[in-house]
């Protein structure tokens, strides 16, 4: 039976394979600037979408659909 502590290619007189352990850490960082800009961004558009006209948001919307080359009538 094979030794297997035998480092690969020794002739087996006092050769053994040496194991180095490394501790890894990892952070997990969260950028609350990104998510605080993100919140204020999707709050505006539901506040102003509340509070603006529903003609002024349907007119916004089908000129965006034609400047986009979408046909709506």
């Amino acid at each position: 039976m094979q030794d297997l502590n035998k480092a690969v290619g020794s002739d087996g007189i006092g050769d053994y394979k040496m194991t180095t352990m490394t501790q890894t850490t990892t952070r997990v960082n969260t950028n609350t600037l990104a998510i605080a800009f993100t919140a204020l961004i999707g709050l505006g558009i539901v506040i102003f979408a509340g509070h603006v006209q529903a003609s002024t948001l349907h007119s916004a919307a089908h000129d965006v659909r034609h400047a986009s080359g979408f046909p709506c009538h």
